[in-house]
């Protein structure tokens, strides 16, 4: 099928820029967040399409006074790759890789959302990730990660709220390929095994630089794949990465991490992270059970619900959060503070933090 797309010289393959290959569980999101200095404003957004499934959906996120606000649209495609907006949500590329901005007019859950983001740094290229359930491939993506700055208002009910750059940073990301999206497999494969999944993802924002980390472990605590860099005129990437976790008894909630690395002059690089509030994934459509990612839910439908972040439940759905987080870096015996955020998502066996199960908790 011929889109809007085919008119521009993007494509990778001799076939229209609709079609993915025969893989359902394709997908190309946007994803970014915000925050103020303090950390007690938060907001985050994913649009994503799922060319094969023929669904686009999205979701804001704005945490207020302690609640999590999610709004959430989905739509049929219609294969189209490059109308970007689902609902009352809509996400324009400005300038690629510079400027972007994210819109939401939903009249009638009085929410209004006009922000530009600003890039401060270059966007970076993570490793590629790719990972197996014996010979299939469950996921295989590329993303790339940006820091930047916003501008705008968001109006909230009867508040309208100022975004300034020089006040709410945050950052983004893009990611694209393959992993679970829509109703789950219906023939898993033979025999039935313990899902695992450690996933620690960490971009900060501090004054006159950046910094990014990411962990993938298997459940001995080896690295599937990791990543850290400093930017700042120009990005370092990091060696020799290590990390020191530790847990909130009862809970699978880091309550302090610590990421120790080498720049490439031989210089250790410490940061650590100290979180202060979860933001709940699922607001977002990870793992919900209703509005998950890729599920239909109509031609154009949408909802609005809430979180206290007083409660933390631990049922699957609330397991995977960004943690709105004090950062500080160490560098030759300089410490310099800025904020973001530590998300993650830590499923079945991990033998450093002696989780043995899919469920344990932290003792």
């Amino acid at each position: 099928m011929l889109t809007k797309a085919d008119d521009y010289p993007i494509h990778q393959l001799p076939i229209p820029v609709s079609e993915v290959g025969s893989e359902r569980n394709f997908y190309d999101r946007y994803f970014f967040n915000g925050y103020n200095q303090e950390g007690d404003i938060f907001f985050a957004v994913a649009l994503c399409l799922y060319p094969n499934l023929n669904i686009m959906d999205g979701s804001f996120v704005f945490v207020y006074e302690g609640i999590q606000h999610n709004y959430r649209y989905s739509r049929i495609l219609d294969q189209e790759r490059l109308n970007t907006k689902v609902g009352a949500l809509e996400v324009q590329v400005i300038e690629p890789l510079k400027e972007l901005r994210v819109c939401v007019e939903d009249k009638e859950k009085n929410f209004f959302v006009d922000l530009t983001f600003n890039s401060r740094f270059e966007a970076m290229q993570e490793p590629r990730m790719t990972m197996k359930s014996g010979p299939r491939i469950t996921m295989d993506s590329t993303r790339l990660t940006q820091h930047g700055r916003w501008k705008g208002k968001i109006g909230f009910q009867e508040e309208q709220i100022i975004i300034e750059p020089e006040t709410y940073m945050g950052s983004r990301d893009r990611s694209w390929g393959i992993r679970p999206v829509g109703l789950p497999d219906s023939q898993p494969l033979s025999p039935a095994q313990i899902p695992q999944f450690y996933w620690l993802w960490c971009p900060a924002n501090f004054r006159e630089f950046a910094s990014h980390t990411f962990f993938v472990d298997d459940e001995k605590g080896n690295p599937i794949s990791s990543h850290a860099v400093i930017q700042r005129k120009q990005t370092n990437v990091l060696v020799n990465l290590s990390k020191e976790v530790i847990y909130k008894p009862g809970t699978r909630r880091i309550s302090k991490a610590t990421f120790v690395a080498e720049s490439p002059d031989g210089t250790q690089v410490k940061t650590i992270i100290e979180p202060k509030y979860n933001m709940f994934m699922c607001g977002l459509g990870y793992m919900h059970p209703e509005w998950g990612h890729g599920h239909f839910k109509g031609e154009n439908e949408s909802h609005y619900d809430f979180y206290d972040l007083k409660s933390d439940p631990h049922d699957p759905p609330f397991l995977h959060i960004q943690a709105i987080s004090k950062i500080q870096i160490i560098e030759e015996g300089t410490t310099t503070e800025g904020c973001g955020v530590l998300e993650q998502l830590l499923i079945g066996r991990h033998k450093p933090s002696n989780f043995q199960d899919i469920l344990d908790l932290a003792k």
